[in-house]
């Protein structure tokens, strides 16, 4: 069957391998389609952590259930997602039910090989069923999921302002679940395309951009100088990472939903004072996952304008690079298996 490795940094490789075999607790999907994200360009780039070359990238799946083995509930043709943070179910993290961050986590596409292939077996538990949904809505539901587990991390209370840095999908999902909670949001980006689409298509008020000097007095004009009680990255940028602790009112909340190799560094009296919390947000639950599928079903997100570029199969060698330049305009990319 086709598929795509990573052979090293900048460098992807056609090859033939063999179809999977149908194994214990295992499921055989045919993918459809494959959404490309910032791990996937971060993994090409060479800057993702928790990563290893070669590797075959892509996690956020959609595609039609083939055949499977203790899969209560599915039918061979069932059209599919899946959560693909596969956990081991024994560790501290497993045990206080919150395998998102389990001691042993395998992400496909990043800790093991992923899905840009024509078949991929995954374990049993990780099949999330299609619910009527599309094959590009279901490629969308990891990215979502993700920002919905950040936005129950912050704990967002109706009518706080919730500052969100970064506008790629992961932000504009966070976005999405930071107002579906009541959340006042504040879009902060370098892009104009994207604080554009933000304003023009997600009904975002605030948006600020990140390089223009005043920002902080931005801040401090849209929330009546208290500043925001609750920021989030969703960058994975250093400086940004770094650059948004001064952001934070007093009492505030940092969480980090980016995720970067580098150290953070702080000013301790600063955040100190403000008796500030941070916390990471990694992956996300079948609860987060249901939540999305929800508030998708119910007409609360509307993540298909996200899509801008399809890419067939056969193509993303040839244009995967371009997509990671965001002054393209490209926000979401669909790779397209037929």
């Amino acid at each position: 069957m086709r598929s795509l490795i990573c052979k090293q940094p900048y460098q992807f490789e056609y090859a033939d391998i063999n179809v999977p075999e149908l194994t214990s607790d295992h499921a055989i999907i045919k993918i459809k389609h494959i959404g490309i994200c910032g791990t996937d360009l971060h993994a090409f780039e060479g800057t993702q952590p928790y990563f290893t070359y070669p590797r075959i990238l892509g996690h956020e799946l959609s595609g039609d259930l083939i055949d499977f083995d203790n899969a209560d509930g599915f039918i061979p043709g069932d059209v599919v997602t899946i959560i693909p943070y596969f956990n081991c179910g024994a560790c501290i993290a497993c045990r206080n039910n919150k395998p998102n961050c389990c001691v042993n986590l395998k992400v496909c596409g990043v800790h093991i090989d992923g899905g840009m292939v024509e078949y991929f077996s995954v374990p049993s538990y990780s099949l999330v069923k299609g619910e009527g949904l599309s094959y590009d809505e279901l490629a969308l539901i990891e990215p979502l999921a993700i920002g919905a587990h950040g936005i129950s991390r912050a704990d967002v209370k109706e009518g706080e302002f919730v500052l969100i840095i970064g506008a790629g999908p992961i932000g504009l999902g966070t976005m999405e679940f930071a107002r579906i909670a009541g959340g006042k949001v504040i879009a902060m980006d370098v892009n104009e395309k994207r604080l554009k689409f933000c304003k023009e298509k997600m009904n975002v008020e605030y948006t600020i951009h990140a390089a223009n000097n005043n920002a902080m007095e931005q801040l401090k004009e849209i929330t009546n100088g208290n500043m925001p009680t609750v920021v989030i990255d969703a960058t994975g940028n250093l400086q940004a990472i770094n650059n948004a602790f001064q952001y934070m009112a007093h009492g505030g909340r940092y969480i980090l939903i980016g995720l970067q190799k580098g150290e953070i560094c702080f000013s301790h009296p600063e955040f100190h004072k403000r008796e500030a919390s941070i916390m990471s947000s990694r992956n996300a639950t079948r609860k987060d996952f249901e939540y999305v599928m929800s508030s998708r079903k119910k007409g609360l997100i509307h993540p298909l304008s996200y899509i801008t570029q399809r890419v067939k199969f056969e193509e993303v060698k040839d244009k995967f690079e371009s997509l990671l330049h965001s002054d393209s305009g490209v926000i979401k990319a669909i790779i397209e298996m037929d």
